[in-house]
């Protein structure tokens, strides 16, 4: 135990004995996120192996790669790096020489006919040689089963008019080509990996590019304000919720009973005619049959016309004649019009009569009423008591 003690303390004492300042760990003037341009002194010996690359490509990219091969050449050349096109077997090769001195610009060769073999116009492959830039082909032909489904959503990351791809580029900084089963794209490690993210949920449908493309926009207003340098910036962020949007139903075609036997064949033109017996006739007695068959057929057509030019002129038909109890039923209609008709004259003429009425006369005549009866009441009461 006493050992171990000693062994830990010793541990502890020599545990960052060289973990010192160094006199450029704090000097301004050094960027350590620049990346040095390569110097051949660095590599005077040059490589000990010869290292290469190749690359297929399609049959339609030949023709251009023959007319621009010169360039990428010319290209490869001021780098020490050995090129070669092979149109019989479809290929390009890239490979170091004894003159070759950066050991990564093979790695650079190769992404660059990568990207030829995946139509990126040579102008724009060879700017892949740059430190700077790097590349990443990103493969979607295998993200989506359905076809039908892929298509549409390649699509929408073109958009109408290569629009949404224009502005995916502006706002990422990076060269983006969508060309069949595969993205190539090219720029610094943090725009490929914004376009790596983007590309993957449009195809697996988990996000829109459009929304995707409002973030970028709302993130680069952010970095311009020095008082969100320091903040969480999900508050001013947009979340974008994923809506279940009903597909339409398949209809399911009826399934018919199998039946191990094939169906009748239908009977053929000739068939038809062995049964009515056109076939033994001559060719001019079919002809004329021809002529009949057609003019009876314009005879039909032209009675159905005429037939239904003049429906729009016949009227419609009435009842002339009627039963007895028709008209007991109609005279019996009659009389009660009439009964009420002279109903309503009668309330009407009383309606008018209560209209007219004086009031004067009407409170006067109220007056004298109740008179009467006080009178009545007092001879009432007199006989009474008499």
């Amino acid at each position: 135990m006493a050992a171990e003690e000693e062994q830990q303390t010793k541990k502890g004492k020599t545990k960052g004995k060289h973990d010192k300042p160094k006199p450029w760990d704090e000097d301004p003037s050094i960027d350590r996120w620049r990346i040095e341009k390569f110097d051949p002194s660095w590599n005077e010996g040059g490589m000990l192996e010869v290292s290469s690359f190749s690359t297929l490509f399609p049959q339609y990219r030949e023709k251009y790669l023959q007319e621009a091969w010169p360039l990428v050449k010319s290209a490869l050349k001021e780098y020490a790096v050995a090129c070669e096109l092979n149109l019989v077997e479809g290929s390009m090769t890239v490979s170091t020489t004894r003159k070759t001195r950066d050991p990564y610009i093979i790695i650079k060769a190769r992404d660059l006919i990568k990207l030829l073999s995946r139509s990126v116009p040579a102008p724009q492959a060879i700017k892949i040689l740059d430190d700077e830039v790097q590349c990443d082909i990103i493969k979607i032909g295998n993200l989506v089963r359905n076809k039908e489904r892929f298509v549409k959503r390649r699509q929408h990351l073109v958009g109408p008019n290569s629009s949404t791809l224009k502005a995916l580029e502006i706002l990422t900084s990076c060269y983006i080509l969508v060309q069949g089963n595969t993205v190539a794209a090219m720029g610094s490690f943090k725009g490929l990996k914004q376009v790596r993210r983007i590309v993957e949920d449009c195809i697996q449908n988990r996000m829109h590019p459009v929304y995707h493309i409002k973030i970028l926009m709302m993130k680069k207003d952010l970095e311009r304000d020095p008082a969100f340098a320091n903040e969480n910036w999900d508050r001013f962020l947009p979340k974008f919720k994923k809506k279940n949007v009903k597909q339409k139903k398949v209809k399911s075609k009826e399934k018919k009973p199998y039946t191990p036997f094939p169906p009748p064949q239908p009977p053929s033109k000739i068939d038809l005619q062995l049964e009515s017996g056109e076939y033994f006739l001559s060719d001019k007695k079919k002809s004329e049959k021809q002529w009949r068959d057609k003019q009876e057929k314009q005879a039909e057509k032209t009675a159905e016309n005429k037939r239904k030019r003049e429906a729009a002129f016949i009227p419609p038909e009435e009842s002339v004649k009627k039963d007895s109890t028709q008209v007991g039923g109609d005279q019996t209609d009659v009389a009660a019009i009439a009964k009420s008709l002279k109903k309503k004259v009668k309330d009407f003429g009383k309606q008018k009569s209560i209209e007219n009425i004086n009031p004067q006369a009407y409170i006067a005549s109220s007056g004298e009423q109740p008179s009467r009866k006080k009178s009545k009441r007092s001879k009432s009461e007199g006989s009474e008591n008499s």
